[in-house]
């Protein structure tokens, strides 16, 4: 058995919990829209095609903010395709991920989904093909009450109250050669921070994400961060991180230690934003927009249905199957352990967005005409959306360690916490990465005065299965959470036993501080 310790005070917070951590992206991709959350005439549909089965679960999941319309399909993108009376939309090529577009699903479906869903909108412009006027023209489409030509084109579409949208990115991916319209850093530091300039003049209110890195490896990474912030300081209240991890090889060791790259990832860009902060003499400070990360498989699909290979057939389809991974337990504990990173760094991360919602490298499966069900990643997304509050606590751990090929010695526990002064209730989440050893886990809580275990799950191999277990159409359930029995407190040390590969959570009732 394997041991870890953790140390917990009430005087020692990271800050309050962003309730922007637990977002998710809705792309014009595969079928996350089409037979996702929008597909008219399915048994669960309503009067404007949302899938209600999918909302029910995107509820449950607890999703704050969803990021639309891309991702890559956006920097080819016109937004007034997607408005006006549906059957006068035009039917475009989608090159990003060789589609066809039908654009039946637009900017007004969107807003209304995403005030029945009751989550907050993150919208994208076109930097790629497009630039400073079309994305000032867009923020006064959505948000301008009426009176100007635009404002009154949407009261004419149906909306005769503003959309009010207060997040926008500032394009997606721009430092990649696959992006259309890919620019170099000083290309894009210089039209996002126009761009910027022109969509405040029309909503002085909205919040804007600059493009970082699409991810660490990137050959210009930290330069690039650095020269787009010296270009955009003064527009720019985010810079965004994107981040994806996969099992290669079979070094289950390495992919488990996953979120170690994204601690590192993380605090390299807080140090270059504050370097570019003090070279400034500003005192506005950039925070952090993760706004994709997941576990996707990007090596398994290459010379499958990637667009490459759909290319290459000569096929335009509509809203076909692309990257529809099927999540399992190892996938389920990384997940666990991602979101223990982005809530440890929680006064920096103020957005993260898990990519994507549905079908596409998403915690939401459905079918046409069919079910919804949960993948295995659902489940420690919902729960700690569910029971991180409050503050988030800083988290000592010493933790027995493991041997891995990309990381060296690891942590075999991986925990974060927080503490709700509401409710008097303090959520642990704590991974064991260990494939073989179950993990004894003690928790000393100092200045918490704790009563009592309130409740405790965990995330694990089922009876009978093994890691690469997973939820598919007819086994939904075989992947979900069990009550995590044992965990106990004696005076102000709560213990627990993880399972071998699991990710759980423990909430502890606390009378005063």
């Amino acid at each position: 058995m394997t041991r870890a310790t953790v140390t917990l005070d009430r005087d020692f917070t990271v800050g309050p919990v962003p309730r922007r951590l637990f977002g998710s992206f809705v792309e014009h991709m595969g079928r996350c829209v089409y037979t996702g959350i929008y597909e008219p005439g399915h048994p669960t549909a309503d009067e404007n095609g949302y899938r209600q089965d999918v909302l029910d679960l995107t509820a449950e999941m607890g999703v704050s903010v969803v990021r639309y319309p891309g991702g890559n399909f956006v920097s080819g993108y016109d937004w007034e395709d997607g408005v006006g009376p549906a059957a006068s939309r035009p039917r475009r090529l989608d090159g990003a991920w060789h589609t066809v577009e039908t654009n039946a699903f637009g900017l007004h479906e969107f807003v209304g989904w995403a005030r029945k869903a009751d989550v907050e909108i993150m919208e994208a412009v076109n930097l790629g093909t497009r630039g400073v006027d079309a994305a000032r023209q867009l923020v006064e489409y959505a948000n301008h009450p009426g009176g100007t030509g635009l404002s009154d084109l949407r009261r004419a579409n149906g909306a005769e109250e503003p959309f009010d949208i207060k997040l926008w990115c500032l394009g997606n991916e721009m430092d990649g050669p696959w992006q259309i319209g890919h620019k170099t850093a000083d290309e894009y530091g210089r039209l996002a921070q126009e761009a910027g300039k022109a969509m405040r003049l029309v909503d002085p209110s909205i919040e804007l994400v600059v493009c970082g890195s699409s991810s660490s490896s990137m050959p210009t990474f930290g330069e690039w961060e650095r020269t787009v912030l010296e270009h955009t300081y003064d527009v720019a209240d985010y810079i965004s991180l994107h981040a994806y991890y996969e099992e290669k090889d079979g070094d289950a060791a390495s992919f488990l230690a996953s979120a170690v790259d994204m601690d590192h990832f993380i605090e390299s860009v807080v140090a270059t934003a504050d370097a570019v902060r003090a070279q400034r003499k500003a005192t506005k400070r950039i925070n952090l927009s993760f706004d994709e990360w997941n576990v996707w498989y990007q090596s398994a699909r290459e010379g499958d249905d990637m667009p490459a290979t759909i290319e290459a057939k000569g096929v335009w389809q509509e809203h076909p199957r692309i990257i529809e991974d099927e999540y399992n337990v190892t996938d389920a504990v990384v997940v666990g352990t991602l979101l223990n990173s982005l809530l440890r760094h929680g006064d920096r991360v103020a957005i993260a967005n898990q990519a994507q919602l549905v079908n596409v490298i998403a915690p939401i499966r459905s079918e046409e005409g069919g079910p919804a069900w949960r993948q295995s990643i659902f489940w420690p997304f919902a729960r700690m959306s569910q029971f991180a509050r409050g503050e988030i606590l800083s988290a000592r751990t010493s933790s027995d360690t493991y041997e891995t090929a990309r990381f060296g010695d690891v942590d075999v526990v991986d925990t974060s916490a927080t503490w709700d002064a509401e409710t008097g209730r303090i959520a642990v989440f704590a991974a064991n990465r260990g494939l073989d050893e179950e993990a004894s886990v003690a928790v000393n809580l100092h200045g918490f005065a704790p009563t009592g275990v309130a409740q405790a799950e965990v995330l694990t191999i089922p009876e009978g299965a093994d890691r690469f277990a997973s939820n598919t159409e007819d086994a939904a359930d075989r992947v979900g959470l069990a009550a995590l029995d044992g965990a106990a407190l004696d005076g102000d040390v709560l213990t627990f036993t993880l399972p071998p590969l699991s990710w759980g959570w423990v909430l502890v009732e606390a009378s005063a501080c």
